[in-house]
Parts: structure tokens; sequence; C-alpha cells
């Protein structure tokens, strides 16, 4: 899908042809689409496949006619059953006359520009028009870690009141998220960096205030990232090792109720042998006083066992 925008009056409207000046909007394109950018801005087609492809890292490619920029972005991939985050490439594609955004995806990223949430935005100023992407994507992986510690902080409660599978599983997920994350900002942060070193990308006035808010707030959403990962790891770990001790538990309660039961079956045995001689034989309340006895040493194993913490 291919669509052209451009700043008028300063405002954004959506055009039908590309020209000097608009934003181009490239989202899960097919070889007709790709091929028809070619054709109007003669950026090289292995630029914008890049962008396509999920394993590329993030970077920045000066050319001949085109400087490209991936970067790494979040997507939410959350359903009605789990919470789960991950991240796509994004790739800006700056040239003389226009600029590109290719994604495999469409992203609330790029849809806050074209809904009009982003002040002071126009299509023509183009390293702001990028400061501005990478603003706002740091803004986006900050509002989803936080989301993510809130959920962490509720499923802690829920295994503490009810231990399942299914909080258990939305933690690895949760967890899952963050190495995504933490991976992701990495990247970027390498892409931040070596922008402040470029001069192949024009700035206008205050765009380096804005790219230093950029590596500021690229750096805080690293640093949680890294910080939330470290706690849901230990609360992982944390759970494991009471799923553990819950099992020990468990298990000796039955070792001795295992041991208790077996003391009746014990004296049953021997009273039940077919053998001359045996007590109680002939007496008449033998069965009750064996019952009697057998019940009485089960108390006082009981009791030991209780007074021993084994119970």
């Amino acid at each position: 899908m291919i669509r052209y925008y451009k700043t008028i009056d300063s405002k954004l409207e959506k055009i039908n042809e590309p020209e000097e000046g608009c934003w181009i909007n490239l989202v899960e394109p097919n070889q007709s689409e790709i091929h028809e950018i070619y054709d109007y801005t003669d950026i090289d087609i292995e630029s914008i496949n890049a962008a396509l492809d999920e394993e590329e890292r993030s970077r920045i490619e000066v050319n001949d006619n085109h400087t490209l920029i991936l970067i790494d972005i979040p997507i939410d991939e959350s359903d009605s059953h789990n919470s789960l985050y991950s991240t796509i490439p994004l790739g800006i594609i700056i040239t003389e006359d226009v600029i590109l955004t290719v994604c495999s995806e469409q992203t609330k990223i790029l849809n806050d520009f074209i809904v009009g949430h982003i002040k002071d935005f126009y299509t023509n100023m183009k390293s702001r028009f990028l400061l501005q992407i990478l603003h706002k994507n740091a803004s986006y992986y900050l509002h989803y870690l936080r989301r993510i510690n809130k959920m962490t902080t509720t499923l802690e409660k829920e295994i503490y009141d009810s231990m399942q599978n299914k909080q258990l599983i939305q933690l690895l997920e949760l967890e899952k998220s963050l190495v995504y994350f933490s991976t992701s900002l990495k990247s970027n942060e390498l892409v931040l960096n070596k922008m402040l070193k470029t001069s192949s990308i024009k700035k206008y006035h205050d765009d380096d205030d804005l790219l230093d808010d950029v590596i500021v707030e690229n750096r805080q959403a690293l640093e949680m990232a890294t910080i939330y990962g470290d706690i849901l790891s230990r609360i992982m770990d944390a759970f494991s090792a009471i799923i553990s001790n819950n099992q020990n538990n468990v298990m000796q309660v039955l070792t001795v109720i295992t041991l208790i039961v077996s003391l009746p079956t014990l004296i049953s045995g021997f009273f039940g042998m077919n053998v001359g001689g045996i007590p109680l034989a002939e007496n008449p309340n033998g069965f009750w006083l064996i019952s009697f006895i057998s019940v009485i040493i089960c108390v006082i194993i009981t009791m030991l066992m209780s007074k021993n913490k084994l119970l």
C-alpha cells in the first residue's frame, strides 16, 4: 500500500501523486509498488527490501542519492489470552526531494503523524520529521514498558493468591518481550550516536536539541527494559523456588500419611496369620482391642510428627 502526504498550509494533506517535499508511506508493499517507488525516486530496491526483512539490524547507510536509516519499533501483539510485545524494522529513506517510510505493517507511530497528533510537523523538513519519528518511537517504548511493569505487578499478586500455569506463561511472554525491547533499543542507540556524527542529513535549527532528547529517552527506555527484565527474572526465580518448596512439603506430608496408614495394615497383617498362638485369638473383643491399639499408636505417631513439625 502506498500513500502520499504533504504539508500544505501547516496541515497534512493526502495527495494522489508524489511531488517534491512530500512523504511517501509504504506499508506492506508488493513488488509492483516497490518498482513504482523506484521509478520515481531511483532509490535502490535493496534499501526498500531491507526495511521489510524482520531480521535486518538497525543501521545508517549513506548512498549516492539517498540515506537509509533502519530502526526497530515496538509493536503490540497481544490478544484476548496473552500480552506480548515485539519489534519490527522501520526504514526511513531520505532523498533530496522526498522522505520515504517503509514498514511491513501499519504502525501506531506513523499513524500518529497521519491523524495529526504531532505538532510542528512538516513533510518538507525531512531531518526534523526523522527526529520526530525517532522521538515518538522512544515514547512508545516507554509506554509499553510501563504497561509491562503494571502487568507484572498484577500477575505477581495473582500468583500469590492462586499459582497457575496461565500466570506463569504470561510472565514468560513478558520476559521475552523485554528481551526484544532491550536488544532493539541497544541497536537504536548505536544509530542515534552515529547520527550525531553524520553530516549527510541536513539539520534545521533546534534539531540538535531534539536529537539529544531522542537519545535521552531511548537511553531511559533501555535502562527501564534492563531493570524490568532483571526484576521479572528474579520473580520467575522466586516462584520456581516457591513451587519447588511447595512440592517438597506435599511430598513430606504424603510420606508421613503413608507411614501412619501402613501401621494398622502391618498390625492387622500379624493378627491375620493362619497359625496358632496368636494373642487375643479366643477373646470375643479381640478385634476391637486390636483396632483400639492401632488407633492409639497412630495418634501417638501423629503427635510426635506434629511436635517435630513434620506435619
